[in-house]
């Protein structure tokens, strides 16, 4: 079992930054793929980052391109979505998930998400 705990959300206003983070329990946590994914009111739930375990391989949504990045800390078994220039399109709740496989299309454990909220 993988256990994710999100933190950082927050109230900000459009242009402002946020640091998100999310803490793992896993043991293999450096061969995890580890994503950041979004559900805004009344959306289906998105894609934001992922980070691949294996290779270091990132991949973004083309709505966060240039402005949000993710990065991890296997020492801190800790993944971050650091973004910048927030847009009111930008409020949801951010959810980290994993996929312990490394095959990027098992994201089975997920945290309990956190809240954005980004004011015009």
């Amino acid at each position: 079992q993988v256990q994710l705990v999100e933190s950082g959300g927050g109230l900000v206003q459009a242009g402002d930054s946020l640091r998100l983070s999310c803490s793992s329990s896993g043991r293999t946590f450096s061969s995890y793929d580890m994503g950041w994914f979004r559900q805004a009111p009344g959306k289906e739930r998105e894609f934001v980052a992922t980070s691949r375990g294996s290779g270091g391989i990132i991949y973004y949504a083309d709505s966060v391109k240039g402005r949000f990045t993710i990065s991890r800390d296997n020492a801190k078994n800790t993944v971050y979505l650091q973004m910048n220039s927030l847009k009111p399109e930008d409020t949801a709740v951010y959810y980290c998930s994993a996929d312990p496989t490394g095959s990027g299309q098992n994201y089975n454990y997920w945290g309990q998400g956190t809240q954005v909220t980004v004011s015009s």
